[in-house]
């Protein structure tokens, strides 16, 4: 690994991180009350409208899957998250099924309802601003709460991260995922306090990340990058993209079109750089779209949004 004290890549330095729970408002309403991001942009990459069959492989508070119903379209929608899945279940649209699982396996999970191809396919990459608000998933540095961050509530939990991995695969998650060229002093810090007592909670990695960091006094906390890199590694944030976005390509019918929003750099330079490779998907933007002046200034989870689409071709 090269050394993420003294970082080399050019690319290193982050573009852009996801929000935290302190930088969005707290929904209200029914099950489908989630404001999405985009959503304009969406509509009109997507094209939805009676007939059409879409797949949401990023349901979550299934604000962008009630545009598509809204405009005549069949949806797929699918989650991991057991509070999604209720939320989207007690709603019950017409037009809506719902499946549980991740969406990297989109195929397998739309073969198992008879499904094989369809008309277009939205990934919302990242976590809903309903998974951020809930303090008690451990997602937040600011409110006390166990670290968790797993979004399907199974398997390796953030906790499990910093007490057992050693110090160079901790400097290694936070440097790739984080982006941040202290990872190494963190890492070694994070050992250090672990060695005094567990890690269990979001305040106690807070603190630990922020003595770390030289001179620190106010403005953006650096847990930030750390919190962000253990959540992309325990929930295989980015190796679901490359796999969601592989499954999309071939479940996609001739002319139908694929949407993904992305909210911070290693995400969109994935999914840039598939895009240009595919042989089967036509980039539809030279360009990713952002959001409008308007709409960050309401919707503080739209600043960092990047949607990017294709359309699949006859090959």
């Amino acid at each position: 690994m090269t050394d993420p004290d003294f970082p080399t890549d050019p690319h290193a330095t982050p573009t852009g991180e996801a929000f935290q729970s302190d930088d969005l408002t707290p929904e209200s309403g029914d099950s489908l009350s989630h404001v999405p991001v985009l959503a304009d942009e969406v509509l009109e990459m997507l094209q939805p409208a009676p007939g059409k069959v879409f797949v949401d492989g990023t349901l979550g508070g299934a604000g962008h899957t009630g545009l598509l119903l809204a405009a005549g379209a069949t949806v797929y929608g699918i989650d991991q998250d057991p509070y999604a899945l209720d939320r989207a279940r007690a709603a019950n649209p017409q037009g809506l099924t719902v499946l549980e699982g991740n969406y990297r396996d989109m195929a397998a999970l739309l073969a198992g309802v008879g499904v094989t191809q369809v008309d277009g396919i939205l990934l919302d990459i990242g976590v809903s601003s309903f998974q951020l608000d809930d303090t008690a998933r451990g997602f937040s540095y600011h409110t006390e709460a166990p670290l968790d961050m797993r979004m399907s509530q199974s398997g390796e939990s953030a906790a499990d991260v910093v007490n057992e991995y050693e110090a160079e695969e901790l400097a290694s998650i936070i440097y790739e995922y984080g982006e941040d060229r202290l990872s190494r002093r963190i890492a070694r810090a994070i050992v250090a306090a672990r060695e005094q007592a567990p890690i269990e909670t979001t305040v106690q990695l807070a603190d630990i990340v922020k003595r770390a960091y030289p001179g620190f006094s106010k403005g953006i906390h650096p847990a930030r990058r750390t919190f962000q890199a253990l959540r992309i590694h325990v929930n295989d944030e980015l190796g679901a993209l490359r796999d969601g976005l592989s499954a999309a390509e071939m479940l996609l019918a001739p002319g139908g079109r694929l949407a993904v929003i992305s909210f911070h750099s290693l995400e969109d330079r994935i999914v840039k750089r598939f895009l240009l490779g595919s042989e089967r998907l036509e980039p539809l933007t030279k360009r990713p779209v952002i959001a409008t002046d308007e709409e960050q200034g309401t919707n503080p989870r739209a600043r960092s949004a990047k949607l990017r689409g294709a359309q699949r071709t006859d090959a």
